[in-house]
């Protein structure tokens, strides 16, 4: 019930011909940890590290934690990643997911990429049977703000907290989406 797709890294044709979507494995983290280092500057995160975006996604698929799905458009190679972590929803008394991250390059912007990302995290979702997918992103991020009220998404009235026990403070929530 975790979305993962026990044939490993399969393809699924988002559009034909154009978008080609798969389930990110070990194989795959490098590819993945670029396009994370991109999600991480749009949100203006400092990394210190540079080898610690790799190392986070690597500990997310061996712990289970997450699935990440990559994109790749002919002729721009693999231009977007999802990651979505399996959680709960109490108020719905099932499992849900939080849409974590969701990042098209430049190079892969306008493609459906990230429409396609988005559209097989809902797919999966209800073939998993979980209440619903949440996501957050930035209040002037109305680029994805579209995709994702013309994908169904509703804005909820709920407040957003967050208290950062970070030792710099830093202003990142943990789990934004990024521009599509």
């Amino acid at each position: 019930m975790n979305g993962r797709n026990t044939a490993g890294a399969a393809q699924v044709a988002a559009d034909p011909g154009k978008v080609v979507l798969r389930e990110a494995g070990e194989a795959d983290l490098d590819t993945a940890a670029e396009l994370f280092r991109g999600y991480l500057e749009f949100y203006e995160v400092e990394i210190e590290d540079p080898e610690r975006p790799r190392a986070f996604l690597a500990e997310r698929l061996a712990g289970g934690d997450s699935f990440i799905l990559l994109a790749e458009v002919p002729g721009a190679g693999t231009v977007g990643f999802t990651q979505v972590y399996p959680m709960y929803s109490s108020l719905a008394m099932k499992p849900a997911w939080l849409l974590g991250d969701l990042y098209v390059a430049p190079a892969g912007r306008r493609t459906g990429a990230g429409r396609a990302l988005l559209r097989e995290v809902l797919r999966r979702a209800r073939e998993a049977g979980v209440s619903g997918v949440q996501l957050e992103t930035a209040y002037d991020n109305l680029v994805a703000q579209g995709l994702y009220e013309a994908e169904g998404f509703v804005r909820e009235e709920f407040h957003m907290y967050f208290h950062d026990l970070s030792e710099t403070g830093s202003s990142a929530s943990g789990g934004s989406v990024a521009s599509v």
